[in-house]
């Protein structure tokens, strides 16, 4: 297939990589990294704790620095770029959103499990009359049919989305999965669509490939990879395929090594990896949030975790389902005893 329509590259460094470095992302840390990714021509900049708007807090971990603070930083040293925020509904509210766009940021990217899109009404609304870019997306989506996703999907542009992103979560889709889920959103979307993937099983950037073969006109990245679990779309890498597959991106390919290596790198905790937890997270298809109490419920009731997240997977377990943990961990176990005493 060829190739000739420019992609947007939307950078998540400073917010789904705000999860690999546990929330200690500083003013200057963000200023700096937002200086090197405006000069290389990334057209936005997601920024905020990992869970978006009002995601400090004692469920989703505390921030070391206050998110309105990031966003200043950022605002005061872009040219080019626009600041980005995402708001998951029930987390972030509307009155966070004001003060996002007050502070300057000029897109919203809401987020909804895949099959919550009506949640996101009043959100995407309000990004629109604010005059922000104003981004649906769709979180999970190997978790329901092609066709279902459309629904939802067409349900977001309702409400007045600019775009529609399609997000990868646990990283567990595999390239013709991709194109299948955005050639049904293309049937029936007229705004464009994006896509934000995992790296679990080393197929992020193939899988980013395989959105663009299918539609996609925006992809997302992170400098190194950077990420929750085994990290998103390493943005150099994508910015080198893309550019040999002749897809225009108006991206900087060595500004961008050089703000990873340079700015990055030293704040980075370790080298982003993919160890056997991601692994088994985007094989079962379960979120990085249920990676700890697995563990260790798994240890407590002496069964291997890898079996308890591959059952997790098969149940479809979503956020707010974690008591499913305990209760696949017994059942486990007791099926353990019964084999070993009948």
């Amino acid at each position: 297939m060829s190739f000739n329509r420019k992609i947007e590259i939307i950078d998540t460094t400073m917010r789904d990589g705000d999860h690999a470095v546990s929330h200690c992302f500083s003013p200057e840390d963000a200023a700096r990294l937002a200086e090197g990714l405006d000069r290389a021509g990334v057209s936005f900049l997601e920024v905020g704790h990992g869970d978006g708007l009002a995601g400090s807090s004692i469920q989703y971990g505390f921030s070391r620095h206050p998110e309105e603070h990031l966003h200043r930083a950022v605002v005061r040293v872009l040219k080019r770029s626009k600041l980005c925020v995402l708001l998951l509904p029930g987390i972030g509210t509307i009155e966070e959103l004001r003060a996002a766009h007050e502070i300057g940021a000029g897109a919203a990217r809401i987020a909804t499990h895949c099959t919550e899109a009506d949640i996101s009404e009043q959100h995407i609304d309000l990004a629109k009359k604010l005059g922000m870019t104003s981004i649906g997306a769709l979180m999970m989506v190997h978790m329901i049919p092609p066709q279902d996703l459309a629904v939802q999907a067409k349900l977001m542009e309702s409400y007045g989305a600019d775009i529609i992103y399609y997000m990868d979560s646990a990283g567990a889709l595999l390239p013709q999965q991709v194109r299948e889920r955005l050639q049904a959103a293309k049937d029936v979307l007229k705004v464009p669509i994006g896509f934000h993937a995992h790296n679990n099983l080393s197929l992020a950037v193939a899988n980013e490939l395989a959105a663009v073969e299918a539609g996609a006109e925006y992809l997302d990245g992170c400098l190194r990879g950077l990420g929750a679990g085994s990290g998103n779309a390493q943005i150099e890498v994508l910015a080198a395929v893309l550019e040999k597959a002749g897809i225009e991106t108006g991206v900087d390919l060595y500004t961008l090594m050089d703000t990873a290596e340079q700015v990055l790198v030293p704040l980075m905790k370790r080298p982003q990896v993919i160890d056997n937890a991601s692994l088994i997270l985007g094989y079962a298809g379960v979120y990085s949030s249920f990676l700890l109490h697995t563990f260790r419920a798994a240890e407590k009731f002496n069964v291997d975790f890898r079996d308890v997240l591959v059952e997790l997977g098969r149940r479809k377990t979503v956020g707010g389902q974690e008591d499913w943990i305990i209760e696949v961990c017994a059942e486990m176990a007791g099926l353990a005893r019964s084999r070993t005493h009948p």
